[in-house]
């Protein structure tokens, strides 16, 4: 999508699995949050990016995802537009992990 690079759910949990630094950042809203996220990530609401993209390793691989992929490659673009960081799209989002059997769980028991 857009140019950006994506990986799919099943490409993801490869990637997870595999021991690379991998910085999983959720940038969805909190009461979408609150439904669920995939363990390990981190919360960076889509608008709170601006303020916190300095912040991000450029030595890790940055995976992005939000409900459908849509604000998820906003955030992808804006980051390579503004650090140059290559970060990964979630292609479909946090649906698409679901719907391939993937481990959701509540962001406190993360």
């Amino acid at each position: 999508m857009f140019g950006i690079r994506e990986v799919d759910a099943a490409g993801l949990k490869t990637l997870l699995d595999s021991g690379e630094k991998v910085r999983l950042i959720d940038v969805r809203s909190a009461s979408e949050v609150a439904q669920g996220i995939i363990e390990g990530s981190e919360f960076m609401p889509l608008h709170t990016l601006p303020l916190r993209m300095n912040d991000l390793p450029k030595d890790e691989t940055i995976v992005f995802y939000c409900r459908s992929g849509a604000r998820s490659a906003q955030a992808c673009m804006f980051l390579a537009q503004n650090t140059g960081i290559d970060a990964v799209n979630l292609r479909g989002g946090i649906i698409s992990w679901y719907q391939s059997g993937m481990k959701v769980v509540l962001p406190n028991a993360a």
